[in-house]
């Protein structure tokens, strides 16, 4: 995965141009360094995008299912939250340094992740949404107004415990920018930010995460393959003693009143070695070797956090999505987590229909998939939680952090022959 820093790219160009000059001189100085920054940003862009070509069109990692894991459910296309339409997804990863910590020099492992219920206009159509924190060692900010409103408005962003307050920051400065008032006409947001510590890998206290960052990150959001893995706020995740990160997943759902499509997208920090199941089969028991904190004092301790983000376009209003967030839980169950003390288990669901919903000086006729009928809807909500996290320790891979902590990917070939040991493994 290619990494890029606007800042740090900005600044080497200013340097190239003149040498010695300070960055925050005088007002033109200020705008030239205005100028190269943004041309920074967009050739960060390029690169990622650049990037994400490259791994859809030949070197594309492999997921769990091409492993052998079996999985309920039938994926949609993409097996990804952007089978939802008109769902988006935008990464930021930041990746430099080795060995001795240097706070506010690295090595830096972290990044941001944007997920926009509907693409660029997610600002100004909010979405019915509904949230749940299974255990709240954690944050995501915003969600008092979700709980009160029943409506999401703007994107959802995922980064580092200590990056929380500039990406909340950076998503509002790009709404002023970029877009218009809320729908009453005011300017204000409270944006949805949530977090989980990558403080084992990551120079968490050099604040290396900036707004442009997270714009770029808005900038970037696309629909199609989603990056997974060590990428934007998951870079320096850590899950069950394995190299955790980025994962997605999606069902397609069949209701008597009609076909619709649940979409899953995991930032996994979480859980611990020993009670990591695949599939049913105790993996972590069986794979017990290299274990991430294994010297540590608090290594059998289960800690860490997860993020789970559930798009649907199921027409769901706020109660019911919030009875959708509570079955992310089960999804996790199913891998072996407890949820234990120390996690930030903190989950946010949203629903794409009803378009409109949210205006505020018009009567809003509204559709509603009946209760009853909300059961698929849930199988599809803990089958693709399930496989979310599992493609996100598929596709992460070994990465060497803060003092030369190095975390191991899931090896695929032990996994299959632990699977294949307990007759789970899919031909």
């Amino acid at each position: 995965m290619t990494s890029c820093d606007p800042t740090r790219l900005g600044h080497w160009a200013q340097e190239k141009a003149a040498p010695g000059l300070p960055h925050s001189k005088g007002r033109r100085n200020n705008l030239r360094s205005a100028s190269i920054l943004a041309l920074a940003t967009m050739i960060c862009g390029a690169i990622a995008a650049s990037s994400s070509l490259a791994q859809q069109g030949g070197s594309i990692k492999p997921r769990a299912r091409d492993l052998g894991v079996p999985f309920d459910g039938t994926p949609g296309p993409l097996n990804a939250i952007t089978d939802v339409a008109g769902v988006a997804v935008g990464h930021t990863t930041l990746i430099s340094g080795e060995g001795k910590l240097q706070i506010g020099t690295g090595p830096v492992r972290t990044g941001v992740t944007a997920v926009m219920p509907r693409g660029k206009d997610s600002m100004n159509t909010p979405v019915f949404a509904g949230w749940w924190s299974l255990n709240g060692n954690g944050e995501m900010t915003g969600t008092t107004w979700v709980e009160e409103s029943g409506f999401l408005e703007g994107p959802v962003m995922i980064t580092n415990t200590h990056s929380v307050g500039v990406v909340r920051d950076a998503v509002i400065q790009w709404r002023v920018q970029h877009g218009q008032p809320d729908p009453t006409g005011y300017w204000w947001s409270l944006p949805v930010v949530a977090e989980t510590w990558d403080g084992w890998l990551n120079d968490i206290n050099g604040f290396h995460l900036k707004p442009e960052h997270a714009s770029h990150a808005i900038d970037s959001a696309h629909g199609g393959a989603v990056d997974e893995g060590n990428v934007g706020g998951g870079t320096g995740m850590i899950c069950n003693g394995f190299k955790g990160g980025i994962g997605t997943s999606s069902r397609k759902v069949d209701t008597k009143l009609g076909a619709y499509t649940v979409g899953v997208l995991v930032q996994c920090n979480y859980g611990s070695r020993k009670n990591l199941r695949i599939a049913g089969v105790p993996v972590g028991l069986q794979i017990p070797e290299n274990d991430a904190y294994a010297d540590s004092a608090f290594a059998q301790e289960d800690r860490g956090s997860i993020i789970v983000v559930v798009a649907t376009d199921a027409p769901l209003i706020a109660h019911q999505l919030k009875r959708l967030a509570r079955r992310v839980s089960l999804g996790l169950g199913r891998n072996g987590s407890i949820s234990g003390n120390g996690s930030g288990d903190i989950f946010i669901a949203f629903s794409t229909a009803n378009s409109g919903a949210a205006k505020p000086d018009v009567l809003a006729q509204l559709t509603m998939l009946p209760n009853d009928q909300m059961n698929p809807v849930f199988s599809a909500t803990v089958e693709a939680t399930e496989e979310a996290i599992i493609n996100a320790m598929v596709a992460a891979e070994t990465m060497t952090g803060i003092e030369n902590h190095k975390v191991i990917a899931l090896p695929h070939g032990k996994l299959r022959e632990v699977l294949k040991k307990y007759n789970r493994l899919e031909k």
